[in-house]
């Protein structure tokens, strides 16, 4: 399903993506199972944020947040959060290099004769990527079970959890933009059953 011949054509790139605490990464999970290969955009940024240079231009930009050469996420996350042009900062310095790894593994994943590829992007229509998608696959769920999620996983305080979710693309846009919508209010089995469908329905299946 997931592969064919070796090739180094581009694969198709199947978008996946959802608001805070729908559940996306539990689909990446199930996307990975069925054969698909998964390259996670957040895992490249932590790896992007670990190599020296970044680090750098990072202690540069936003003081006090590199400490021995390590990064403090936190404080970090309370100085770009909380302003829209600092987060446009962090990101110009970030979204580069994580293209960049994005690439390179997709390269690879052609390679191995992958005919798609799965780009788990949180910020997906955030940053303008769905148009170089051949499908976009959003994982929603009910704002008060995203929001409980989202508190019981990170500890977060119900307004922090809202104002993440604030930031991001409002959810009824990116069903509205999807190719297809899973939808991620119930159990498992009902999750993976939409997966199957939504696989079958792109032809990926």
């Amino acid at each position: 399903m997931a592969g064919s011949k070796p090739s180094s054509a581009p694969p198709q790139r199947l978008g996946l993506t959802g608001s805070i605490g729908a559940g996306k990464s539990t689909v990446a999970a199930l996307l990975r199972e069925r054969g698909l290969r998964v390259l996670d955009a957040d895992a490249q940024a932590r790896l992007v944020t670990e190599e020296p240079e970044t680090l750098a231009r990072i202690g540069a930009a936003f003081p006090g947040t590199v400490r021995g050469g390590v990064l403090d996420r936190p404080a970090l996350s309370a100085v770009a959060f909380a302003d829209p042009v600092r987060l446009a900062e962090l990101n110009a310095i970030v979204h580069p290099r994580v293209r960049a790894r994005m690439a390179a593994l997709e390269q690879q994943a052609a390679y191995a004769g992958a005919r798609w590829v799965v780009q788990d992007i949180p910020l997906l229509f955030e940053g303008g990527l769905e148009t170089g998608m051949d499908a976009v696959l959003v994982v929603d769920a009910p704002l008060e079970l995203r929001v409980q999620r989202v508190m019981e996983r990170s500890g977060f305080s119900r307004e922090e959890v809202l104002a993440r979710d604030a930031r991001q693309t409002p959810a009824a846009e990116k069903r509205q933009k999807a190719t297809v919508v899973i939808e991620n209010g119930a159990g498992l089995p009902e999750l993976e059953a939409q997966v199957d469908a939504a696989l079958r329905a792109l032809g990926i299946a």
